[in-house]
């Protein structure tokens, strides 16, 4: 059966916003990430699990704001709190009880962190986390691995998402290659690139640099490779030599945490890391952070390391932070959204089998990709002997289709509970089936172009 063609989007107040915006923001828009040319998309509102463009447009929402909104978009009980709430004020440079609330849901839902610190941004929380476990340690190295993307500090911004992949170096000895222009190669020394899932590089790093290594930062998953799962015993053989070594272990949960399980990635995994950085979910889309770890290590705060910004802690987004976690807490949130996955996954096994293609699942039920392949990813490096032009064309085609997945192959979809409320399993299957159909068609004529 040949796919149906998909309905023309609309698109002239987009247009017209985009040459608009070309003339007071680079590139037409707030974040590099955003922009897509002539097909940027300028959204007009959202509501649970679907968006609508200014154009007036529908999409079913798969990119979540890259992970934030657990929940769903408007969610009436997380958005009727911060109103209440923030109708006492929002910024005083003073704490809330909104604050110590949330940092206590927390460690609650945590189990093992001792102390937080609130934030504005998963950038800030990263960076804060690196300088801490610099002043603890008193060392200057990070370790991150490839592929992994912590913010957009310049200690983050090391062999983030190449296409390339000879830019990385030797397999043995990566190189620490700075993503854009305006980075000291000062700063890029700090941090030692290794390859996520291989134990024996990590090991040589910490023979060759140990004694100036003061954390190993890491995704619990590789988020900017459709979630790339670490091999059996990976997190517990890091664990092990980072204690050998001295060092610590933050594991970057920005994207994993509360979305995982309630207690993220370290339960989930089961293991406890010395450090970990939470944002995104916490707080629906709010922008909400925060940094925490054990009593030991933070005991460098209050008084041996700098912490502050006039925004953290602001009373918008520790009561969304305080309205998220009680419901990830006491309502089965998180199990729905796992179990939506599990059915949109097994929808789309159907279709990509019928077709015969090779592929395989990345990833976590509520933050997946799919990577046509016949291996199983272990690391970035993988990404590039994925079939990601094929991935990207069908991307962009469910667009057109009424569906909006990252129209990048790296990037895994996210889902929220609403998408389960609103039955959107079986509309999700139809529209990548279709746009499968109309990629592997256009292959067929040599007409295939994802961008």
């Amino acid at each position: 059966m040949s796919p149906s063609e998909p309905p023309v989007l609309r698109r002239s107040q987009q247009l017209e916003l985009y040459r608009r915006a070309l003339g007071v923001m680079p590139g037409g828009t707030d974040s590099n990430f955003r922009t897509w040319g002539e097909s940027t998309v300028y959204v007009d509102r959202g509501k649970g699990g679907r968006v609508w463009d200014i154009d007036g447009n529908e999409y079913i929402d798969l990119r979540m704001g890259y992970g934030p909104v657990i929940l769903g978009h408007a969610d009436e009980r997380v958005d009727d709190h911060v109103a209440d709430r923030m109708r006492r004020g929002v910024s005083f440079s003073l704490t809330s009880e909104d604050e110590v609330e949330a940092m206590g849901l927390v460690k609650e839902l945590t189990g093992w962190v001792d102390k937080v610190r609130m934030t504005v941004s998963g950038t800030e929380a990263t960076m804060h986390a690196m300088r801490v476990a610099r002043a603890y340690t008193g060392r200057t190295k990070i370790v991150k691995f490839e592929g992994q993307y912590h913010g957009v500090h310049d200690y983050a911004l090391i062999s983030v998402t190449p296409n390339d992949m000879a830019e990385l170096g030797d397999a043995d000895n990566p190189v620490a290659l700075a993503w854009g222009r305006g980075i000291p190669e000062a700063v890029s020394r700090t941090v030692i690139p290794a390859r996520y899932n291989e134990m024996a590089v990590l090991r040589r790093i910490f023979e060759r640099d140990g004694d100036d290594i003061a954390a190993v930062i890491v995704e619990p998953v590789l988020g900017n490779a459709q979630g790339i799962l670490p091999r059996p015993g990976f997190h517990e053989e890091m664990r092990a030599l980072t204690r050998e070594f001295g060092a610590l272990l933050i594991f970057d949960e920005v994207k994993t945490g509360f979305r995982f399980a309630r207690g993220g990635a370290a339960e989930f995994f089961g293991v406890t890391p010395d450090l970990a950085t939470f944002a995104k979910a916490m707080g629906n889309g709010y922008p909400a952070a925060c940094f925490g770890g054990t009593d030991e290590v933070m005991s460098v705060l209050p008084d041996k390391v700098s912490h502050g910004g006039t925004y953290a802690g602001n009373r918008v987004a520790a009561a969304a932070a305080v309205a998220t976690l009680r419901i990830i807490r006491d309502t089965n949130a998180l199990q729905t959204i796992h179990d939506v996955g599990r059915a949109i996954q097994a929808g789309l096994s159907e279709v990509i089998s019928e077709r015969g293609l090779p592929y395989v699942f990345t990833g976590h039920p509520a933050m997946f990709g799919i990577m046509f392949t016949d291996q199983a990813p272990t690391e970035y490096r993988d990404w590039a002997g994925s079939d990601h032009e094929l991935y990207d064309a069908v991307a962009v085609g469910m667009h057109a289709r009424g569906a909006m997945p990252e129209p990048d192959s790296r990037e895994p979809w996210f889902l929220c509970e609403a998408h389960a409320r609103e039955d959107m399993v079986d509309r999700t299957v139809s529209i990548f089936a279709d746009s499968l159909g109309a990629a592997l068609d256009a292959r067929a004529r040599g007409e295939l172009h994802p961008e």
